[in-house]
């Protein structure tokens, strides 16, 4: 059984916009059907790499804003609704200056405690949103779910391959800066191109992705190619000990390929980290799937009730 994907018409949040270094980002608030006379704490979450908001940040909003919480959720700049030109850049740094900029926005709303911010970054997001953590402490509880190191994951099925798209990054800027369209690479394969070869991680994101499971239409799942250049000079984890004596919690299932990410950052970050595993659940198992979106949102509603004031 999947969670509902994506916000339905009448489900209670608000469409708004906002900037980040200097581009409008598309984004969804969600409010708690009661009004409180008081500011509330928020949580702002960030979608998959190639994703957008409509995909597994919505079911994480729709379960987090029953228990109290105002929820963010936005599109990354060069991704889905928001601006960015070209589209489909995965640009790391970028991507975690959203997360600085939609903490900005929720400070200025009056329905929002600015002292009681969290975040949580879903996949790629799960390495962005603890980056931007490092150096910014109005982020006061900091959460992953299924967190991937996006250039790593990029690069290991073909260290070489990685490299020549690094190698030719220039190449492209420069034929781009001439006025040809930005070069996209298909992040996944299509449906009728999975065969006995196919790794299973492979196999579960076009599952997905290109299914009625979590297809999205602004979720193109193609990156620009000179990304890579960008992506090879990133390291979300590296300094991921900054976010102390911050809380860190990251859930990742037993069966994820990328489990390791979540592992070792957690080694890394001291003792206010924490590992969560749900037993059972592969990596995409955590975007969509009831019986493991509940304990992983079960879990996450306790980390922050505890260090966000929400109890």
């Amino acid at each position: 059984m999947s969670v509902t994907n994506g916000a339905e018409p009448g489900e209670q949040f608000e469409s708004v916009r906002f900037p980040s270094t200097g581009m409008t980002l598309a984004g969804q608030l969600y409010a708690p059907n009661n009004p409180s006379s008081t500011p509330l704490p928020a949580i702002v979450i960030g979608h998959q790499t190639t994703a957008v908001k409509e995909q597994s940040p919505a079911v994480y909003a729709q379960r987090l804003v029953e228990q109290g919480f105002i929820v963010l959720t936005f599109d990354a700049a060069y991704q889905g609704e928001s601006e960015g030109e070209p589209h489909g850049l995965e640009d790391p740094f970028q991507r975690s200056e959203d997360f600085r900029n939609a903490v900005s926005y929720l400070t200025t709303r009056e329905e929002v405690d600015p002292e009681r911010i969290g975040v949580l970054g879903i996949c790629g997001s799960g390495g962005y949103a603890p980056y931007a953590a490092q150096t910014d402490h109005r982020m006061k509880a900091v959460a992953t779910v299924s967190a991937a190191d996006v250039p790593s994951f990029f690069r290991n099925p073909d260290p070489e391959g990685f490299q020549q798209m690094v190698e030719q990054a220039g190449t492209l800027r420069t034929e781009e800066a001439a006025g040809f369209p930005a070069t996209l690479v298909s992040a996944l394969p299509e449906q009728n191109e999975i065969d006995d070869s196919t790794p299973q991680s492979i196999r579960e994101f076009v599952d997905y992705y290109k299914t009625s499971r979590g297809r999205h239409p602004r979720a193109t799942n193609k990156w620009v190619a000179r990304s890579a250049d960008l992506l090879d000079q990133f390291d979300p984890y590296a300094d991921i000990d900054k976010i102390a004596p911050r809380p860190l919690l990251m859930i990742a299932g037993t069966e994820a390929s990328t489990l390791h990410y979540s592992e070792d950052a957690v080694e890394g970050a001291g003792e206010n980290a924490e590992l969560f595993t749900i037993e059972g659940a592969t990596h995409v198992d955590l975007y969509d799937r009831d019986e493991y979106v509940t304990p992983a949102v079960d879990k996450l509603t306790e980390f922050f009730d505890q260090h966000l004031g929400n109890a």
